[in-house]
C-alpha cells in the first residue's frame, strides 16, 4: 500500500528558512487551504495520506521530505545543517519506527531530504546549500550494502537537487540545467525546464500521474504533448517558502513485513558495525 506522510502547515510558516529567495508575505489562511488540496489530490491518485500535527510550532515542519529518507529497507534520518530544523527529528523518527529500522547521520555530515532522488536503486544526491560530500558519503555507507548506488551531483543556483530535478518515471527526468549539472544523468532521457518557468523542474509522480505546480502551464502542456496524465496542484504560497510539490510529502510502501524487517536489519547491521562475535546468536544453554 502507498502510505504519504504530510504535515499541517505551521502559523508560523513565515519564519520559515529561506537559502536562495526573498521573504515575501505568506497567506496563512490560504497556505491551509493549499495544503488541503494537496492531501485531497493525494488521496483522489490512491494513496493513502496520513497529516501529522504535533509539530506545528515549528516553521519549517510542513516540508516533511527534508529530515527523512525513506527507503524499502531502512529509513535515513537526517543531519540537518539548519538547526531550527533538528526540532522536527523526534516526531518523525517515533513515526517511521512502526515501519522502518531508523538510522541517524551526524553532524557534520549534513544532508537533506530534498537533496535525494531515487530512480530504482539509483540514488541520486545533491552537493547543495544543505547537503555537503560527507553527508553524501555517510548516507552511501548505509544505503550501499543494501543493493544501491549513490551519485552525487553538483546543485548550484538553488536549494534542493529535487529543486531543479525530479524524475518522471523510470526513464525520463526533468531537469533545470541553469542549476543541476547534467552528467550523472547521462543514460536518462531528460526533458528541459523552460526558461520563462525554472521550477517546473519540481513533480511528483504518484501511481501513473503527475502532480506538477500549477505555476507552471507552459511545463504542464509540455509533459502533457508526451502522453503523460498530469495533475495541477497550486502551491503558490509554499513556493515562496521555497519550497516545490516533493517537499511536502513522503510517499512509501507498507507491508506486513515491516516489523521482521525491523528486526532483521537492525540485528544484521549492529554485528557489522560493531564487530560483535555472534554468541548474540547462540541459544542459552537448556536447564
Amino acid at each position: 500500500m502507498l502510505t504519504i506522510l504530510t504535515h499541517a502547515p505551521s502559523p508560523a510558516l513565515q519564519q520559515c528558512e529561506l537559502t536562495f529567495v526573498h521573504s515575501e508575505s505568506i497567506d496563512f489562511a490560504r497556505a491551509a487551504e493549499q495544503h488541503r488540496n494537496y492531501c485531497d489530490s493525494l488521496k483522489a491518485l490512491g494513496g493513502r495520506v496520513i497529516t501529522l500535527t504535533d509539530n506545528r510550532s515549528l516553521p519549517d515542519c510542513v516540508f516533511v521530505e527534508d529530515p527523512v529518507i525513506v527507503f524499502d529497507e531502512v529509513v535515513v534520518l537526517a543531519s540537518m545543517g539548519v538547526a531550527s530544523r533538528r526540532q522536527e527529528l523526534p516526531l518523525l523518527e517515533m513515526f517511521f519506527s512502526r515501519y522502518r529500522p531508523i538510522e541517524r547521520l551526524q553532524l557534520p555530515a549534513k544532508i537533506e531530504g530534498g537533496d535525494v532522488l531515487k530512480i530504482g536503486n539509483n540514488i541520486f544526491v545533491g552537493q547543495s546549500a544543505r547537503t555537503n560530500k560527507a553527508g553524501i558519503q555517510a548516507l552511501a555507507a548505509i544505503i550501499e550494502p543494501l543493493g544501491y548506488e549513490v551519485a552525487p551531483v553538483n546543485v548550484s543556483g538553488c536549494l534542493h537537487l529535487k529543486t531543479g530535478c525530479t524524475a518522471l518515471d523510470s526513464e525520463t527526468i526533468m531537469i533545470n540545467t541553469y542549476w543541476i549539472e547534467t552528467i550523472p544523468f547521462a543514460r536518462y532521457k531528460k526533458i528541459m525546464t523552460l526558461p520563462q518557468e525554472p521550477f517546473g523542474a519540481n513533480v511528483l509522480p504518484i501511481f501513473d500521474s503527475i502532480c506538477m505546480n500549477s505555476a507552471a502551464p507552459e511545463t504542464i502542456d509540455l509533459v502533457r504533448s508526451m502522453d503523460y496524465e498530469v495533475v495541477p496542484i497550486d502551491i503558490s504560497e509554499f513556493t515562496k517558502a521555497e519550497a516545490g510539490l516533493t517537499c511536502m510529502s513522503v510517499p512509501f510502501n507498507v507491508t506486513r513485513l515491516s516489523n521482521l524487517c525491523t528486526v532483521s536489519f537492525n540485528l544484521k547491521l549492529s554485528l557489522k558495525r560493531r564487530k560483535i562475535i555472534p554468541l548474540l546468536l547462540q541459544q542459552p544453554p537448556k536447564k
